[in-house]
Order: structure tokens, then sequence, then C-alpha cells
């Protein structure tokens, strides 16, 4: 089992306020704009170890750690992890998928929600390239070629290594935000009709891993059964297992074959729940946001990290010192412990929200923390 060192035992420089110094991050412990990492990288002692290869990790040790933020792909609607993209057959799946990793590729926002740009592969498998640049063409235009959105029309299965292939390609683009699997049939092994649960949830676990790994977006192209379900999501062809092992999935329906109108519904782990209503330009062959059925939840403002915020805010090269001297300094009744594990709890919503990171570090004086408003010469 793999770890990985959490805390450095000495501070490599200090930072006042006559130094002018910028903060960097070779004494940070962690911080939240690291790509999500698997569990298998945190520290645990080895008294706490487990045989047979269970992780585990105390809840005060839990409260003691800072974990890296799920920055989402598409905010809102695609976030690291692995999610299906299921709809009926030929009714522009496709064309979806081909923009969302165009929109990934360029950094252009799509539906208004903003994208975290990468390098985007698109594994089209049912497609040749010949079709796949009629396509883009017709959807993009030809003014603004994006070099980051790679495709391919051929790959080999799970079985024969398409993940060691995938693996291959991360490796040598370092950026990629998002892999496109069109579609799952292409890329399972051929078990003629012996389909389980436990199979579908081995397939979709051994995609899963990869994306985990390197903290990317695998979205896996599937297609609905005919018959209609209760809950749209029973409606995705396979057993359960697909979804269950899956971090979220997009539905894309229509009432008929034939209207260009649709919805994509949207479930995930680290998101809410969602219906989206989208039209079909026929000219451009694009979907378009017509309208929204749910409206997300946001959360109240969280008062403890207000004060912090608007306290780092005023510091213009950050500020590193302790827990209790930030209680003091914000004025807060919080034991110093207490402080710091809401601090850390709170450090994806404080990097999201207000662009502060956060560092521990420790010296012969103890622990201290690091808040800095990142910028864009940080």
């Amino acid at each position: 089992m793999q770890t990985a060192e959490i805390e450095k035992t000495a501070l490599k420089s200090s930072v006042g306020a006559d130094e002018k110094q910028s903060l960097k991050p070779e004494f940070i412990m962690t911080n939240c704009l690291e790509e999500c990492k698997s569990n298998d990288e945190i520290l645990l002692k080895p008294s706490e170890q487990l045989r047979k290869g269970i992780l585990s990790m105390r809840m005060t040790d839990l409260y003691e750690t800072i974990y890296p933020v799920r920055t989402p792909i598409i905010e809102d609607l695609l976030y690291p992890g692995l999610f299906l993209f299921a709809g009926a057959p030929k009714i522009g799946k496709s064309f979806l998928v081909t923009q969302i990793g165009y929109h990934v590729s360029s950094g252009i926002p799509l539906w208004n929600r903003k994208v975290r740009q990468g390098t985007v592969l698109c594994l089209a498998l049912e497609d040749d390239f010949s079709r796949i640049q009629s396509r883009i063409g017709r959807m993009f235009g030809v003014e603004y070629a994006v070099p980051s959105l790679v495709f391919s029309v051929t790959s080999l299965n799970l079985q024969e290594g398409l993940c060691d292939e995938m693996e291959n390609f991360i490796q040598c683009n370092p950026d990629t935000r998002l892999i496109i699997i069109d579609t799952l049939q292409k890329v399972r092994e051929n078990l003629g009709d012996k389909f389980s649960y436990s199979n579908d949830y081995e397939i979709i676990g051994q995609l899963k891993k990869v994306s985990d790994k390197h903290g990317i977006c695998i979205l896996v192209v599937h297609h609905t059964r005919k018959l209609g379900a209760e809950d749209r999501f029973d409606t995705i062809s396979g057993t359960n297992g697909l979804l269950g092992c899956a971090d979220g999935a997009l539905l894309l329906q229509k009432e008929k074959r034939t209207d260009n109108h649709a919805t994509l519904d949207v479930v995930g782990r680290d998101q809410q729940d969602q219906r989206l209503d989208l039209t079909f330009n026929l000219e451009r062959c694009v979907w378009e946001l017509s309208g929204e059925e749910t409206e997300l939840w946001k959360e109240p403002p969280d008062p403890l990290l207000e004060k912090i915020a608007l306290f780092v805010e005023q510091q213009p090269i950050g500020w590193t010192g302790s827990s209790s001297e930030l209680a003091t300094l914000i004025q807060s009744d919080l034991a110093p412990n207490i402080l710091s594990r809401k601090l850390n709890i709170g450090a994806g919503r404080l990097y999201r929200e207000h662009k502060i990171r956060i560092g521990i570090s420790r010296s012969h004086d103890g622990r201290a923390v690091t808040l800095w408003k990142e910028t864009p010469d940080t």
C-alpha cells in the first residue's frame, strides 16, 4: 500500500510583513488547487493500516486533513470521476458529447456554465474521420480549430488494455481534463448475453480507477432500453451495476424522435440533481439551453469563512500563523483546535467562493496555517 507525506517537519522559509515575499507552495502540506488524488495517497500510521488491503483513517485524523477541491470540469454539470451519458440511439448523443468536448478543450463556457479548460480525448468508435470532420465543421466552423480536442476512431477494449492506452495518453498530455468513450459497447469485452450486476460494476470500476487516479472525467456514452420506467435512470440499458459504480449520469430523452426538444437529467455524487430543457439547432447541429426545470439550492453563507476571507483579502502577501493567532485576529470565540478543524473542512468552499488557498506546515514552534488569495501571479 503506497502512502504519501502530508506534513513536512520544518518550514523552509518564513514570510514576514517586511520581506515582501510571495508565498511559495514548497513548504505547504497541501492546497485546494491540487488535482483530486486517490485515497491511497493519504498517510496512515502502520498500526492503523488493517491487513488485507483495508485503508483506514480515524475520525480525528480526517478532521485534521485538508483534501483537494473537486474542481468541476463544467460548473454544476460535470465533475472529475466516471459519468455515464445515456439516451436512445440516434437522438443526438454524439453531437452533445462532441459539443461538451469542444467547450472543455477551448475553455468556452457551455450554457453559461464555466468550464475548466484542458485536453480532451474523444474515442468516437462508431464514426470515421470523414464523418467527424463534417460534423465539427458544421458545429463549430473552421475559424477556431482547437488542437487540444483529439479524436480517435479505434481503440483496444478493456480486456485488451484500454486503460493502459488512456494512461499513456494522459502521460503525454498532462493537462487532460476529459476522455469521452462513444460507446461503452465498443470497449467492453464480448460476453454474449452473459451480463450481470458484478460484471457491469467491474467494467465501470476499471474506468473509474483511471479517472480517480488522475482527477479527470471519463464520460461513457451508452444506450437506454425501450421499456419505460418510473425512475428515468432505470431505463439505462444493463443492470444497476453501471450506475451503482459510476459517480454520476446524464440522461438525454425526447418525447418523440422527430422532436427538436429534449430533456437532460443530471445526477451525481458531488452535485445536485437537475433537469435541463434543450433545443437542437438544426442549422448548426448543436444543443442549446432553453430552460431549467430545477433551481439549484445555494448553500447559505458561513460566517466563519466570511470572516477569514475578509481578513485574508486585507493581507497583500498572505498570512502565516497559528490557529490561536488566527482566532484572535478574526475575533472568533472558537477554541484553536475547533477553528482548525472547521478551516480544514471548509477549505474547498473557501477556494470556490473566495479563491483563497490553505496550507499547513510544521516547525519547532508547532503547527502553522498559511492563507493566501490566489491571483494570476501566484
